[in-house]
């Protein structure tokens, strides 16, 4: 296990304790007290994973994470203090995999960490396939094979996540699928009640779709059921 991860944090006795726990699994670890000196090493050299803290003295990491994910589909992790609804469904609408609350359970942020790099390195990099799995309508062409999803021709800069979600809708369209089926296949874990990690990833790939939130044209929400492509 050689994968290299960034883990970005303020509070040096936080970053330390990640740094260890993360090493001590075999992974490459490199640490940062601020945004801007993170963000450079990301620009230069490949990066596998994110943790990132949200009160940082530069950037916030919700700054921070988008912009990593105006060029880079890695999975991110935010950390934070604060437990409030809104502020997590900010942290996934703007790109992040995951989020977990200090204080936290070191053992359950390597498992987190585990599980998205899980999912980066079976469905977020390209592998040799024998035959095209694809499909096309409505201007989109999404090919499980490459991991590339194009609208009108466009390519689309999407996450693992959002790929496999839109992924998984698109194979089923026509039928509606609710917002517990969606995340007990998408991320495969047990759905809990008001769970709103669906909401906020199809909140995003609607935007990347350009889709007008009031009126979606491609992803439907059919009202206390779930989401359709007709």
């Amino acid at each position: 296990m050689n994968e290299t991860l960034v883990v970005v944090d303020d509070e040096k006795e936080i970053a330390d304790l990640v740094e260890v726990v993360l090493k001590n699994e075999g992974y490459r670890v490199i640490k940062f007290y601020s945004g801007k000196p993170a963000l450079a090493y990301i620009e230069s050299e490949p990066v596998d994973c994110a943790v990132l803290d949200v009160m940082l003295p530069d950037y916030n990491g919700f700054e921070l994470c988008q912009k990593i994910r105006e060029h880079y589909q890695f999975p991110i992790l935010m950390l934070t203090a604060k437990v409030e609804d809104m502020d997590k469904i900010m942290g996934l609408t703007i790109g992040a995999d995951d989020y977990i609350t200090k204080p936290f359970n070191p053992l359950e942020l390597v498992a987190r960490v585990k599980a998205q790099l899980r999912r980066y390195m079976r469905y977020g990099k390209v592998e040799p396939a024998a035959e095209s799995n694809e499909l096309e309508f409505s201007g989109l062409v999404i090919n499980r094979d490459t991991h590339k999803c194009t609208l009108y021709g466009k390519a689309l800069a999407l996450t693992p996540i959002e790929f496999k979600l839109l992924w998984y809708l698109a194979k089923n369209r026509g039928r509606v699928i609710s917002s517990e089926e969606l995340f007990e296949s998408v991320w495969e874990e047990k759905y809990l009640d008001s769970n709103n990690t669906v909401m906020a990833h199809i909140g995003r790939l609607r935007e990347k779709l350009h889709e007008s939130p009031r009126n979606p044209k491609i992803i439907k929400t059919v009202w206390g059921v779930g989401y359709q492509i007709e």
